[in-house]
């Protein structure tokens, strides 16, 4: 596994961001994308969404970047991971969702050995790009979660993958 040690604060438009949630898109190192077709799908999905920090291996593949979302007042560290602990997990949440799966979900969870981990990140105060009225925003009531919905929802589609909250072993619908 390639390991970035991007540091996402490194640059961002100004005010202090609190971590809130971490979903997985888990799918086949088959399908792992390109920067490039990663990219193009987040674009397409909402093309208000900046995207920063980009990275992909020597061969275009996807590694990881920052999505900037500063209408929602949110922004997204996204990741790829692959390899045994990945397999691990999707073995373990299979077992978890045996009863909720439907369809092929179960064939394609097993078979998971990949991921995009997202973790959403809500942007409290903040510079000229993000909240004109900080105070209002502050809080888990002020983060719109659009921006993780939309792009999440783009990511599975990208990979064939199927997104979850790991903390709450649901998939996402």
């Amino acid at each position: 596994m390639d390991e970035d040690t991007t540091d996402f604060n490194e640059g961002a438009a100004g005010g202090e961001l609190a971590w809130r949630e971490t979903y997985v898109v888990l799918f086949e190192h088959a399908n792992r994308p390109t920067l490039t077709q990663v990219e193009a799908a987040i674009g397409a999905a909402d093309n208000r969404l900046k995207m920063e920090k980009l990275s992909a291996d020597e061969d275009g593949y996807f590694r990881s970047l920052l999505v900037q979302a500063p209408e929602d007042n949110a922004m997204l560290d996204i990741r790829y991971e692959s390899g045994d602990a990945i397999s691990e997990r999707a073995m373990t949440l299979a077992t978890q969702l045996q009863d909720e799966l439907q369809g092929d979900q179960m064939g394609r969870l097993v078979q998971a050995n990949a991921w995009l981990e997202v973790m959403h990140f809500e942007r409290l105060g903040g510079g000229d790009e993000w909240s004109e009225e900080p105070d209002e925003m502050a809080g888990p009531e002020g983060l719109d979660p659009a921006t993780l919905i939309t792009v999440i929802g783009a990511l599975a589609e990208l990979t064939d993958g199927l997104p979850i909250d790991p903390e709450a072993g649901e998939i996402l619908t």
